[in-house]
C-alpha cells in the first residue's frame, strides 16, 4: 500500500524534511581535508537533536551512527569511522535523515573535498543532473518508471553505470515505505503517481561497472571494481499540478 499524505501530514513532512537539508547545509563547512567523518557524524547528530528531531539512522535494523558516510569507492551506507580521514580529492557522500514530529526527512549530498579531478568532478556534476532530472518527471498521472528511465538514459550517456541493488523508497511515519523507485527502467511502467505521495530520488552513479560488494560490516557497500561512486537524494511530494522538492536546499534552484 502506497501512503497518501494529507494535508496536516504534508506539513509534518515539510517541517522533517526542511531540518534535514538544514543539516547538510550546516554540515558542509566541515566537510575538509584533516577531518575524519566520525566528526562529521558527531556534528549532525548534535544538530539534528539540538532541533527536537532523532536521526533516522542511529539503531536502525542495528546501524550505529546517525548519518551516512560514504567516501570514493562506497556506494552507500558508510559507517562513519574515527579512522576515516578526508583527503584532498576525496569525495564524500553524507545522508541524512531526520525525525520530527513522527516523520522522516531523507536528503544526501556527495561534497567536493579540496582539490577534486576534474573526472571525479564530472561524475559528481552528472550524478546531480540524474537526480533533477528524474525529480522533473514527478507528476500525477506519471508512473515510477518514469524516473529510472530519464536517470538511466543521461547516466549511460556519459558512459556511467546506475547501481540497481539499492533504491528510492516512499518515506512519511515510516524511514521506508512503498513504492521502492529503482533507478533504471522503462516510461510508463509501475506504480502511478498521485497527488500526496512522498518518496525520494536517490540515484547512485558509478564510473566503472554497477555491481557492488557487502563488506563484513553489514552496512557498507563498495563497487567491485574499486571505481568511484557518486550519489545525491532529495525527498519528493507529489503535488496536484506536479511535484515539491521538499529537502530543498538554500543553494539550490527550484
Amino acid at each position: 500500500m502506497i501512503s497518501i499524505k494529507s494535508s496536516r501530514e504534508i506539513e509534518l513532512m515539510r517541517a522533517t524534511s526542511k531540518l534535514a537539508a538544514q543539516t547538510l547545509e550546516y554540515i558542509e563547512p566541515f566537510v575538509v581535508p584533516g577531518v575524519s567523518t566520525e566528526e562529521l557524524n558527531l556534528l549532525c547528530h548534535d544538530y539534528i537533536t539540538k532541533n527536537g528531531a532523532y536521526p533516522s539512522p542511529l539503531n536502525y535494523h542495528g546501524f550505529p551512527k546517525s548519518v551516512c558516510t560514504s567516501l570514493n569507492e562506497v556506494i552507500c551506507h558508510g559507517i562513519p569511522a574515527k579512522t576515516d580521514i578526508l583527503k584532498d580529492g576525496d569525495i564524500l557522500n553524507i545522508d541524512v535523515t531526520t525525525y520530527l514530529n513522527k516523520f522522516h526527512g531523507d536528503t544526501n549530498k556527495t561534497f567536493l573535498v579540496g582539490n577534486v579531478s576534474a573526472e571525479v568532478k564530472k561524475l559528481v556534476e552528472i550524478t546531480y543532473l540524474c537526480m533533477r532530472e528524474g525529480i522533473k518527471t514527478v507528476r500525477p498521472g506519471g508512473h515510477i518508471g518514469d524516473i529510472g528511465a530519464i536517470i538511466q538514459e543521461i547516466a549511460y550517456s556519459f558512459g556511467y553505470s546506475v547501481v540497481e541493488d539499492y533504491c528510492g523508497h516512499g518515506i512519511g511515519r515510516e524511514f521506508h515505505e512503498a513504492p521502492q523507485v529503482v533507478h533504471v527502467g522503462k516510461k510508463g511502467t509501475g506504480a502511478e503517481m498521485k497527488p500526496g505521495m512522498t518518496f525520494t530520488i536517490e540515484p547512485m552513479i558509478n564510473i566503472g561497472a554497477k555491481e557492488g560488494k557487502l563488506l563484513k560490516d553489514g552496512w557498507t557497500v563498495v563497487t567491485r571494481d574499486k571505481k568511484w561512486s557518486a550519489q545525491f537524494e532529495h525527498t519528493i511530494l507529489v503535488t496536484p499540478t506536479g511535484h515539491e522538492i521538499l529537502t530543498l536546499r538554500s543553494d539550490e534552484i527550484t
